[in-house]
């Protein structure tokens, strides 16, 4: 392995230019803290914006690179007019508020949008000029989810990692969003694809199937030609950092000088940036609540309040502000008192030690954000409590809930359930208090931020391999050629070709999939040629392809092997002797489930039941589809008959018959010195694994299959196709 490119919007090295000089300073904010102690132990290189306008003139430039080419990173210099086109109205204006579930927020600028094309673009020419062969590279955050697709069309098959580190919104949200489609796209350049939670996960997948039609199966989603896997990596953070700091001198200090200012009191803190999707109101709406409904923590109880300013020239942050002043203000008034004031508010940074002191004097951390993608103060707070007490109230919206269940979790829109939280906290036992928080900060201290940055970057190994492995089996150039070779030296030659999603793309009825004039025109060349054994194999009834094909000579297989037709003697027979008494006690099953789930229909064949749902919310197709199966499968025990999921389609036929079967039929009337199949779903499965051991066979899809080789997609069956005529002699 190479080298590790970490790139973000943010370098962890902050550059400043105060009087004439030149100043370098560490970043704030989650990902830069949380990263920087690992980026350094690796041998990495991190790329991103060093906050300075890259039109400061002069040779600023060239010094800015060379000293921070000595901390392991390279800058990406963008104009001031970029930054606020790009970050401040594209990101923050408009992915911010829509993907934090406050569409009402959200802006949609043409102009931001291509600013925040340009910029994604600007990263890709900077990685682009110091990539080398062999290097890994991790893109994060929503400030460059075009990047990935950018650099896969730039540099020879890199291994690409994303990670998202706010909410990825569900498909009902993210479908608001008018560049949408290209935001998807961008992130699938990636091999490996991660988020905080398996729900943002989860979300991601409904919005690519939904809006793209690409399907996944077990986090795996194949897009065009390539592969990628979609996972949960919960963020961990350097636990031993804060452990170790909250044992020193300074920070004993520090506390003490705490335990005279509050004296006997118990301690509430909170932590957060100014921001409106930190529910900062709502807590102190219910911190109010609190007081008036228990008297008795009058002068017993301090709530520190911290507030890090952010984006204080924007309107709807610097209202926020006001607001918070004025509520803090309201509460302290109403119950304050000469020697007490209930909320101590700090509106600025804390420094480390200062903050790690605060997190062990506080008895309770109240962390009720509207929607957060993780939460690492939550973590920060346990991680301090080297005493082994402490109680950590935590919004269910925020990604950590998902960890931490010892929490006291709650409904941050509700105040009684936040009042209950504080009452329970402040009157919990040490013993239970010790109880909860040891498990926490095990599972803490076991998966921390190295554990966590070394489980992306292995996942990522493994599927960058996995996409090698699937490109050896992807019917690549050379293996074409062996294949037109084969097929020029053959003169007894069998092909069996399916239609739907092979010949043709699915449509959303079967009717409207009618083949198209190149269709016709490849399978007439085909079939023209003496050397060749043509057949159709389909899903589809007699009448359909009687329909398209009967003017040319070709061989058909109709549904799935029920009816065969050859094309010497022209007529259809059956499979063998089949009965179709079975659909009345089957039809009304498939009508119910047709029914519940809009958009799907049941088709009906000479002997088989077919219940479509491509037209359905591919979330609630396949949910239905699953209880379907799973009802059928107690129906037909006793009918002889055959449950088959194929794509978007479950079908109910009599067992036994399959395409697999009926191709047999060719196989065994007649020696064939070259046989090729191409089929893309479950059903042609039982024809790859009739065929004789050196038959060219071929998958549509890079999914797992029986055949020899994948096909990325559909267009490519025609290409191949057009390369056996083109080069036939």
């Amino acid at each position: 392995m190479g080298r590790l490119l970490i790139v973000s919007n943010r370098l962890p090295v902050t550059v400043h230019r105060r009087r004439g000089q030149i100043h370098f300073e560490p970043s704030a904010g989650g990902l830069a803290t949380g990263l920087s102690s690992f980026y350094r132990t690796y041998n990495a290189l991190w790329i991103g914006w060093p906050g300075i306008d890259r039109q400061e003139g002069g040779t600023s430039k060239e010094e800015i690179t060379e000293k921070l080419r000595a901390e392991s990173c390279y800058p990406v210099f963008l104009s001031q007019k970029e930054v606020d086109e790009y970050y401040g109205k594209f990101c923050s204006a408009t992915i911010w508020p829509l993907f934090h579930y406050f569409p009402q927020y959200a802006t949609y600028s043409k102009t931001s949008w291509q600013a925040y094309e340009r910029a994604n673009r600007t990263f890709c020419d900077a990685i682009v000029d110091v990539w080398e062969q062999g290097d890994t590279i991790w893109v994060h955050d929503f400030h460059l989810m075009l990047l990935p697709r950018m650099l896969r069309e730039r540099l020879p098959d890199p291994t690409i990692g994303f990670f998202l580190h706010i909410p990825f919104p569900s498909l009902e949200l993210f479908r608001l969003l008018p560049w949408r489609t290209e935001l998807i796209e961008g992130i699938l350049g990636s091999d490996l694809v991660g988020f905080h939670t398996w729900e943002y996960a989860g979300h991601f997948l409904a919005s690519a199937r939904f809006l793209l039609g690409y399907d996944s199966w077990m986090g795996k989603i194949t897009a065009g030609d390539r592969v990628s896997r979609v996972d949960a990596f919960p963020m961990g953070i350097d636990y031993e950092r804060f452990a170790g700091t909250a044992v020193k001198p300074e920070v004993e200090k520090e506390v003490e000088k705490l335990d005279r200012s509050f004296r006997d009191r118990k301690v509430v803190l909170s932590v957060d940036r100014l921001d409106y999707t930190k529910g900062i109101l709502r807590r102190l709406e219910a911190f109010g609540l609190f007081l008036d409904r228990n008297p008795q923590y009058r002068d017993k109880l301090t709530f520190v309040l911290v507030v890090v300013p952010s984006r204080t020239m924007v309107a709807r942050y610097a209202l926020l502000k006001r607001q918070i002043d004025e509520m803090v203000g309201s509460i302290n008034g109403k119950h304050g008192g000469i020697g007490w004031t209930p909320i101590w508010y700090m509106y600025r940074s804390v420094p480390f030690q200062q903050l790690v002191a605060l997190y062990r004097r506080a008895d309770v951390a109240l962390i009720t954000p509207v929607r957060d993608g993780m939460n690492l103060v939550a973590k920060e707070y346990l991680a301090s409590r080297v005493d082994g007490r402490g109680v950590l109230i935590l919004s269910e919206t925020a990604g950590a809930a998902k960890e931490l269940g010892e929490a006291l979790t709650i409904n941050v829109n509700n105040d009684d359930d936040i009042v209950t939280a504080l009452e329970t906290a402040l009157t919990m036992t040490d013993a239970e208090q010790a109880e909860r928080l040891h498990i926490m900060q095990r599972r803490l201290r076991r998966y921390n931020v190295q554990r966590w940055a070394e489980d992306f970057i292995e996942a990522m190994q493994t599927t960058s391999k996995l996409q090698e492995e699937m490109s050896v089996r992807t019917l690549g150039i050379q293996s074409r050629r062996k294949l037109v070779k084969c097929y020029q030296q053959s003169q007894h030659r069998l092909l069996l070709l399916d239609y739907d999603g092979t010949l043709v793309p699915f449509a959303s009825r079967p009717s409207r999939a009618i083949p198209t004039q190149e269709v016709l025109e490849l399978l007439a060349a085909l079939c023209s040629d003496e050397r060749n054994e043509v057949v159709l194999t389909s899903g589809r009834d007699r009448a359909a392809l009687d329909n398209w094909f009967g003017h040319l000579a070709i061989s058909m297989i109709a549904e799935h092997g029920v009816w065969l037709k050859s094309k010497d003697d022209g007529a259809w027979e059956m499979i063998e002797p089949l009965t179709a008494e079975w659909k009345d006690e089957v039809r009304p099953v498939l009508e119910v489930y047709a029914d519940r789930t809009p958009g799907s229909f049941v088709e009906e064949k000479d002997f088989s039941l077919v219940w479509q749902y491509r037209r359905s919310d591919s979330r609630l197709g396949e949910l239905r589809a699953r209880e379907l199966v799973a009802h059928l499968e107690g129906l037909t025990t006793n009918l002889n008959l055959q449950v088959l999921e194929g794509s978007k389609v479950v079908e109910v036929k009599n067992s036994g018959v399959n395409k697999g079967r009926a191709a047999m039929k060719w196989l065994k009337n007649a020696e064939f010195d070259f046989v090729l199949a191409i089929g893309d779903d479950w059903t042609d499965e039982d024809t790859f694994k009739a065929l004789p051991e050196e038959a060219w066979s071929i998958k549509v899809g890079l999914s797992s299959t029986a055949a020899r080789y994948n096909l990325p997609s559909q267009a490519r069956v025609l290409h191949v196709l057009r390369e056996l005529l083109s080069t036939d002699a």
